[in-house]
């Protein structure tokens, strides 16, 4: 009769399934080594606890975890159950079919359950980006977009002022000034491995500011412009006089720690960031100050990203899943983290009522600027002049996997040396010309 009463409770909160205690389910899931994924894991036990499924998470660095996980799907493997993905993952794997809709999953939702999760609570344009044919495959973790993150007791010792919005011009200026190896830190970190998810990722934003565009609306390559040629020739300028040495084995996690550990004066990254740089670890907690993207021509220069989690088609343990899915996405699991990390650590970027919440507001002075950011991202329209993609620091389409991966290894060449921006651009060219004209997409 206990373990009855037991199974009846579990199916009274968390929706009619058939995965319980009972049936001694565990989930593996495939996430990113990112910060507040880290966080995610340690507090997983209360799942657990709460619901007798098991979990196994396999963690992995970025660039990896997207091969494994694309090889995964594609194979329909089914190594995973749950799996990490972005907004430019999401729609083409929804229409692959590699990941599941969870519309019937919400549907099949009791009214008091659909009430305490409130849906609409996700902010609008991180869930259409997550959303194939108006159907949402994958929930969002945390959402970001990207800003400048600056040392204020830097910038007043030697009479600086950040303003709210700042040119690249600005920042390098800053950056030149600022820069003090022999004191131990940098003028500005950022990132310059090789990924389309990671030099990419920033470098995108900053050709899209430039003026520069991967394609004209015929979808001509357009790596052979002087506003192309001028964005790469600024990136490499700006980490060469006042950035971390071997820049192209720095990505997001070594550009946060140089950070969080007082060796940049400056920072140019994912928003989400604010969190961990505010946490009871860093060595800059209460030092630090925000601004917006930078600019050049185009104002609204954030990208726009979520890391989110979908159900794999092959997981012989859909119900289970969206049970995590959900309650690792929950209002609940905000509560908890604020409760037991702090309230400037819990994910960002996903939910309306996140930015209402008076805690959240008491210590996180960030959150105007991220929210705002988020807000502004172009994702429609991320160029000055019009192209025929979407994707601020991306092109959303499915070849760009293997096309940022290629550009940002050109990328990386140059910025070491070892290739001059005329061959790179070049190479980039023809790579670009040849996945539109191979995909059809070519006018």
């Amino acid at each position: 009769m206990k373990k009855a009463f037991i199974v009846l409770a579990l199916a009274a909160v968390f929706g009619a399934t058939a995965a319980t205690a009972a049936d001694n389910v565990t989930l593996t899931i495939a996430t990113v080594n990112n910060p507040d994924m880290v966080t995610m894991q340690k507090y997983s036990t209360e799942f657990t606890a709460k619901t007798g499924i098991g979990l196994k998470f396999v963690v992995l660095p970025e660039n990896e975890l997207r091969q494994k996980v694309t090889e995964d799907v594609a194979l329909g493997a089914g190594k995973y159950d749950i799996v990490t993905i972005g907004t430019y993952d999401t729609p083409f794997w929804g229409k692959n079919n590699w990941i599941v809709s969870l519309e019937p999953f919400f549907s099949s939702m009791g009214s008091s359950q659909a009430a305490a999760y409130d849906r609409n609570d996700i902010l609008p344009p991180i869930r259409s980006a997550l959303s194939v044919d108006n159907a949402q495959y994958a929930i969002p973790f945390y959402g970001e977009s990207s800003m400048i993150f600056y040392r204020k007791d830097l910038f007043a010792a030697a009479g600086l002022k950040m303003p709210e919005a700042p040119t690249w011009d600005q920042i390098y200026a800053f950056a030149k000034k600022l820069n003090n190896p022999s004191k131990g830190f940098y003028g500005i970190a950022l990132r310059g491995l090789p990924g389309w998810g990671q030099n990419m990722a920033v470098f995108d934003s900053m050709v899209n500011t430039f003026g520069a565009r991967w394609y004209d609306m015929n979808w001509k390559a357009q790596f052979n412009t002087p506003e192309m040629k001028n964005a790469w020739e600024f990136y490499k300028k700006i980490i060469t006089d006042a950035g971390e040495p071997g820049a192209t084995t720095a990505g997001y996690t070594e550009c946060l720690a140089l950070m969080s550990s007082g060796k940049a004066a400056m920072w140019y990254d994912a928003t989400v960031s604010a969190g961990t740089l505010q946490g009871k670890d860093s060595s800059v907690r209460g030092k630090i100050g925000y601004a917006l993207a930078p600019t050049v021509k185009k104002s609204n220069a954030g990208w726009l990203w979520a890391w989110a989690l979908a159900i794999e088609s092959s997981s012989k343990n859909k119900d289970a899943a969206f049970k995590f899915l959900t309650w690792a996405t929950s209002k609940d699991y905000i509560n908890l983290i604020g409760q037991k990390v702090g309230w400037a650590q819990v994910p960002p970027g996903t939910r309306i009522s996140t930015y209402n919440n008076p805690k959240y507001k008491a210590v996180a002075d960030f959150a105007t600027i991220t929210l705002n950011s988020i807000k502004n991202a172009n994702y429609d329209a991320p160029t000055v002049d019009p192209v025929p993609y979407k994707g601020v620091q991306y092109v959303s389409i499915p070849e760009f996997q293997g096309l940022g991966e290629k550009v940002g290894q050109e990328l990386a060449a140059y910025l070491a040396g070892n290739e001059s921006v005329d061959q790179a651009l070049a190479n980039c060219q023809s790579a670009a010309q040849s996945v539109a004209d191979e995909g059809g997409y070519s006018k």
